[in-house]
């Protein structure tokens, strides 16, 4: 028996590690992808891009295991089914149930290390990749000088060149706008030729511009008294250095991104959620103190003496006609007072909840990430053994409807969830306990060799089901 668990793990390892890091890679690709446009042109360099994927490809992990545990079995069980190797077992005596069980130790390994995984090193992946990614947006653009076109990304200056040479410094017409003492002191800088270039280990732009003229408006304060409407002079040869300071990639402490949910472990998470529904309660203990002084004779929550008059319904409804317009003017408003305060309050608690349930789908997410990796084994390996199909083709079709439908119910769960239709266990489990049935129900029938998915079968069933009918 040890020899058929070795060949049985064998055959699995191989399919395993390829749809790991397929799947892996389309993830983390489809995950890149709505960042493309804040990380071009920024000129970051392959260290910086590869620490980036390298932390996201760890938040990926988790959502990659279930579906390369569906597939990888599939694709094992089902190559098995296909070359008679399962039939060629199951006649020498040996159950289906125990040629899974190898594998299913693994998986049983795989989900363990899943949940601590999820719950010690993705966070602090999350807290790695999330300050790093806000650092790149933050960074600007590579300067990147246009001909014929202002550019704007240096603080304080507008630059164009008409013309700009093949080495990449030798520049022709070029026209400056210096705004660095506001917007009233302007400074024009007009120049026939000049070449940049970087100085003081990058920290620095120069240009050194050739037979040109520098424009001052007259509302400068060194020419406040001149009758000219601006001041011109001439040069041959001229030097602007340019700070680089605002393209420079500054790291963020990472420290101010440690209170968002997803970079807490299990601990952290419950500490928090606790907390807000602490918050909450006190919250609605609070409402009846808090809106009381709106009322004037008699308490809101109680309907108790207050100022030694006791209002009840009866006697407001014989004395409403008698009101003057003025009190009902005062009543109304008073009225929407307390509406306006009670819907603001209400509001308030509901996004403490709220908040409270986010955490929370947070804490859950990190056990049934983990536990949909057995499923999907159950899933995938008895499914396997019933369609005896291999490769990629019918294997790779049926674990993407598995997983779709693993995915919506798992994010209607948590929507359910956050906002409080239903407990946030029930929404976050309801997924894998609505697919543990099914899972159920295929090692059934191929512990009992159906034929489930073969058309004599279906043809057969509608047989028997007519014949019932008459």
């Amino acid at each position: 028996m040890k020899k058929l668990d070795k060949l049985i793990l064998r055959a699995f390892f191989g399919p395993f590690l390829l749809t790991f890091a397929v799947v892996e890679f389309i993830l983390l690709t489809q995950y890149m992808l709505k960042y493309l446009d804040e990380l071009v042109g920024k000129d970051l360099g392959a260290e910086v891009f590869g620490e980036l994927l390298f932390y996201f490809s760890v938040n990926m992990a988790p959502v990659a295991l279930p579906l390369a545990v569906l597939l990888s079995s599939l694709m094992t069980f089902g190559t098995m089914g296909e070359h008679h190797e399962l039939t060629a077992i199951k006649t020498s005596g040996v159950a289906l149930t125990r040629v899974l069980r190898p594998v299913l130790i693994v998986v049983t390994f795989i989900t363990v290390g899943a949940f601590f995984f999820n719950n010690k090193v993705v966070p602090k992946a999350n807290l790695k990749a999330y300050s790093l990614l806000w650092d790149i947006r933050q960074k600007k653009p590579a300067m990147n000088f246009k001909e014929g076109a202002f550019y704007n990304g240096i603080p304080g200056y507008s630059i164009k060149v008409n013309k700009k040479m093949n080495d990449g410094q030798t520049l022709r017409e070029v026209m400056i706008y210096d705004h660095t003492k506001g917007g009233n002191n302007t400074t024009v800088i007009l120049a026939d030729s000049g070449e940049m270039y970087m100085d003081y280990n990058d920290s620095y732009l120069v240009l050194e511009l050739f037979r040109g003229n520098t424009y001052v408006d007259q509302n400068n304060s060194s020419f406040r008294n001149s009758n000219e409407q601006f001041v011109r002079q001439e040069f041959d040869k001229s030097k602007l250095m340019l700070s680089m300071a605002s393209f420079n990639f500054d790291r963020t402490r990472e420290e101010l991104f440690s209170d968002n949910k997803m970079m807490k472990n299990i601990k952290e998470l419950n500490v928090v959620t606790d907390s807000l529904r602490r918050h909450s309660e006190r919250e609605k203990k609070l409402y009846a103190p808090n809106v009381d002084p709106f009322y004037m004779y008699f308490k809101a929550d109680t309907g108790q003496v207050k100022n030694g008059i006791r209002m009840h319904e009866k006697k407001v409804q014989r004395e409403l006609p008698e009101l003057t317009s003025e009190t009902l003017v005062l009543a109304t408003n008073k009225a929407r007072n307390i509406k306006s305060f009670t819907s603001s309050y209400v509001e308030r608690v509901r996004n403490t909840l709220r908040e409270a349930n986010n955490y929370e789908v947070e804490i859950w997410r990190k056990y049934t990430q983990s536990v949909s990796i057995i499923i999907m084994f159950l899933i995938g390996a008895p499914l396997g053994a019933i369609i005896k199909k291999g490769g990629l083709g019918v294997p790779v079709v049926i674990s993407i409807v598995f997983f779709i439908t693993m995915y919506v119910m798992t994010i209607l769960g948590e929507k359910w969830a956050r906002e409080g239709l239903v407990s946030v266990g029930a929404g976050m489990w309801a997924a894998n306990l609505i697919l543990l049935p099914i899972g159920l129900f295929f090692l059934y029938q191929a512990r009992n060799d159906s034929s489930l998915l073969e058309m004599d079968f279906w043809r057969k069933l509608m047989a028997r089901l007519r014949r019932n009918k008459l």
